[in-house]
Parts: C-alpha cells; structure tokens; sequence
C-alpha cells in the first residue's frame, strides 16, 4: 500500500498533536470563534485527531488500541471531511473559517500520502514496530513449537 513516502510514522506521530492543537486553537487564532459551526468542527476535529493518535499502535501512544491501517483510513477521512467541511456544514460564505479548513485538510492530505506507513522489511524492528514476545527465538518463533530442537 502507502510504503515510499518521505515522511516517517515517527514524524507523522509528532505532528498529530500539534495539529490537534491548531485545529482546536484555530477558531480563537483566526478570528472565528464567534461562528458556531466552523469552531464546532474545529474544535471536534481537533479532539479526534488528538484521541486517535494517543490510541494508535505506535510509539507515540498512550494506549496502543487503534491499527496503523485503521489510522490511515481515518486521517484520510478526515482530510477529506476537513476539505469539504464548509460546504457540509453550511459556512462556505465565510473567508477565513473557509480557507482555514480547506489548507488543513490539503496538508493532512499530503502528509498522509507522503508517510511511509509500513516499514521495509527488517525496518520494523531497528523502529521498535515489530514486538517479539518475551523469549520468542530469533527465527520467528519456530524453535517455541513443541517436538522442536533447538539448532545451534
């Protein structure tokens, strides 16, 4: 799938809670806190972002609940929401709520297309992705099965 981009999962890990933070500061930044739809969606938006990437199976995580797979669905979800989000939600006749929306969720588009969501083979372990259990053997576990010898 999504494997050559030039942005790491650790890089795109690190800016998530930044861009959580944008989204919900935007409306009181740029001037729109006054409109309830745009700094409702922004604010949610942001909240979603910052929940989703405290939950993702990667280093950055407070809780590893939520598959790599399933967070790259839903950033690109969200870049696409985030995209239409002032025709849907009815503030398209407003400038700066406007722009805001539609450059954020150009950006979140591109950095989803440009991270390299799974490692290379061998990759995963030099990152810490790949998780071996507690005295797994090096070739993967087959010296685990019973009736096996170990070589030496």
């Amino acid at each position: 799938m999504l494997r050559q981009g030039p942005l790491s999962l650790t890089l795109h890990s690190l800016l998530e809670p930044v861009l959580a933070a944008l989204l919900i500061a935007a409306p009181f930044l740029f001037g729109f806190s006054d409109q309830g739809a745009p700094t409702a969606v922004a604010i949610i938006a942001g909240i979603e972002v910052l929940v989703v990437a405290m939950s993702t199976d990667w280093r950055v995580s407070l809780i590893r609940a939520v598959p790599i797979a399933a967070h790259l669905a839903i950033d690109f979800g969200l870049a696409v929401v985030l995209i239409a989000a002032p025709f849907l939600f009815g503030f398209s006749d407003q400038g700066a709520p406007t722009a805001f929306f539609i450059i954020i969720g150009v950006l979140l588009l591109l950095v989803v297309l440009g991270t390299r969501w799974y490692p290379e083979v061998g990759e995963g372990e030099r990152h810490g992705l790949l998780r071996r259990r507690k005295g797994a053997a090096p070739n993967g576990g087959a010296d685990d099965l019973p009736g096996s010898q170990p070589t030496r």
